[in-house]
């Protein structure tokens, strides 16, 4: 028992489907967040003209305000004037990190909706179960992974401003408009470098977190067989089903023994009940057929409902082996089943004269 309950199997399908329904996936918020902040850098050296000029205007509309008596009429077109420049300095930037935002999660897991996680659960607020998360591996494992990231971050930080510190001296000579060409071409290249370091962590972390993720949803050998009974069905409640629909299929069949217009036997161990309805069939059909019990039955049926029995022993054992219910005969048994109907409608027509 203890080496079933040991989780040595890779999580099926389902298992992951089922997850991925409760809101339960493999997300790391570094990636994330490097995809939303090379999105932000992108954006920002697009627009950084634009916001600029826009950000100009602001600033040059305030001043026009200097010396003016703040009426109801200017103040609302003071309100009405910042939000229309805000928002022509924020949404071109907003919309493409937002949508960032969302192609890092779907990036990583695909698309997921689900309120699950909204449902108020009770054991989430659970004091020692709290208590207990505070102090859990995951917690120190997801502390040592800050303490990496940030203490990486800092260290190259330090080592790159460290160089830059040392052109300082030499920067001072220059005149203004070269020192700030020289400002803005090293914070691009800080900027690259923290987005390369920060990519590179997010890339570990994802590969952390993906092999976490399928490493908890692994399954015991008992769980992977109880997960496909229960999708296959269990094989004992298939075989009730299964039993109950022959009964009702032979059920059906018994009862349209009554339209047959001849039984041919073996005359105890095979009967196979045919009918031709001239218009309507284009040849002689099975209606019934059935070995032992069930060749009985359909004899005792036929009697019931004065249907005419005629023994032939190998046209119903050909009948049996070749035919299935609801079809036409074959065509090499045409001769001889139309010899048996015949031989019936003789019989019947004879009865028919007598009465």
């Amino acid at each position: 028992m203890a080496d079933e309950e040991e989780k040595t199997e890779e999580p099926t399908p389902k298992k992951l489907e089922d997850a991925k329904k409760e809101g339960n996936v493999p997300k790391s918020q570094d990636t994330s967040g490097v995809v939303t902040l090379l999105m932000a850098i992108g954006m920002m050296y697009l627009f950084l003209d634009d916001m600029m000029r826009e950000m100009g205007k602001m600033i040059k509309y305030y001043f026009s305000f200097i010396g003016q008596d703040m009426t109801l009429d200017t103040l609302q077109n003071f309100i009405l004037f910042t939000i229309k420049e805000l928002t022509l300095i924020i949404l071109p930037v907003a919309l493409p990190i937002a949508f960032a935002g969302l192609v890092g999660g779907w990036l990583q897991f695909g698309f997921v909706y689900t309120t699950k996680p909204l449902v108020p659960d009770l054991k989430k607020i659970d004091p020692i179960k709290g208590l207990k998360n505070l102090i859990s591996l995951k917690k120190l494992v997801e502390g040592l992974k800050i303490i990496l990231k940030v203490g990486s971050v800092f260290g190259v930080a330090t080592y790159v401003a460290w160089g830059l510190i040392e052109e300082l001296p030499t920067v001072t000579l220059f005149h203004l408009p070269e020192q700030l060409k020289w400002l803005a071409e090293n914070i691009l290249i800080i900027v690259l470098i923290m987005a390369a370091l920060l990519f590179v962590l997010a890339v570990i972390d994802l590969i952390f977190v993906r092999y976490n993720y399928f490493k908890q949803l692994r399954m015991s050998q008992k769980e992977v067989k109880d997960e496909h009974k229960n999708m296959e069905g269990d094989p004992q409640i298939k075989a009730k089903i299964r039993e109950t629909q022959m009964k009702m299929a032979r059920g059906r069949m018994l009862a349209d023994v009554a339209d047959a217009d001849v039984v041919v036997t073996n005359p105890t161990h095979y009967a196979v009940a045919l009918r031709y309805k001239e218009g309507a069939d284009s040849a002689p059909k099975v209606l019934a057929k059935g070995a032992d019990h069930l060749a009985f039955k359909i004899r005792e049926v036929a009697i019931e409902n004065q249907v005419q029995i005629v023994e032939n022993p190998p046209l119903a054992r050909e009948l049996y082996r070749v035919t299935e219910v609801g079809e036409s005969i074959p065509d090499e048994l045409y001769q001889a089943v139309a010899e048996v109907l015949a031989y019936v409608y003789k019989i019947n027509q004879k009865k028919l004269q007598q009465s």
